[in-house]
């Protein structure tokens, strides 16, 4: 059986998120916490990811990121060079936007070495986060399957993405 590891961004994924409906569909759905949703720290978010993971066979562990939880993956193969099962990374935000926007202390680089498990990125035409062509930098850069969307916002509930059935289809064929 898998276990899926929720990995919300910037100030966390609330009640009516996508991920918080994709968490309660199953029981191997685990969310991973962290102490402050509004001011990141990338390095204990990155740790937070390994120790949540840590007691779980790599095998069955998928990692469901959204925002800034996709550059949270990406930090946390970088550090620690874990291969897993796969992981969805949906909606990464450009790293220079994260610097402008949350604060220049989250990245001195972006994390764009290749992930050595499967990953799909889904990304969207209009993402005030990222451009499209960023997100098909990001998917080439760590090897992902690259997903468009179209014109889907943030692909957060902002954007009209609570019950996701898409993604959750697309997260089963992980």
């Amino acid at each position: 059986m898998n276990h899926y590891f929720i990995i919300p961004g910037y100030q966390g994924s609330g009640p009516e998120h996508w991920q918080s409906w994709i968490e309660n569909k199953e029981s191997n759905f685990h969310r991973i916490y962290q102490k402050d949703w509004n001011n990141p720290d990338m390095t204990e978010w990155v740790e937070n990811v390994d120790r949540a993971i840590a007691d779980f066979d790599p095998q069955t562990v998928v990692l469901v990121a959204h925002s800034l939880g996709c550059l949270t993956v990406a930090e946390w193969v970088k550090r620690y060079n874990r291969k897993i099962k796969a992981a969805l990374l949906v909606a990464p935000p450009d790293t220079e936007v994260v610097k402008q926007k949350i604060g220049e202390h989250l990245f001195t680089e972006a994390p764009n070495q290749r992930i050595l498990f499967p990953t799909t990125l889904i990304a969207s035409t209009n993402d005030p986060w990222a451009t499209i062509e960023k997100s098909e930098l990001y998917a080439q850069n760590w090897g992902s399957e690259f997903i468009n969307v179209g014109e889907a916002g943030h692909i957060n509930i902002l954007s009209g993405y609570g019950e996701w059935e898409q993604g959750y289809e697309i997260l089963k064929r992980l």
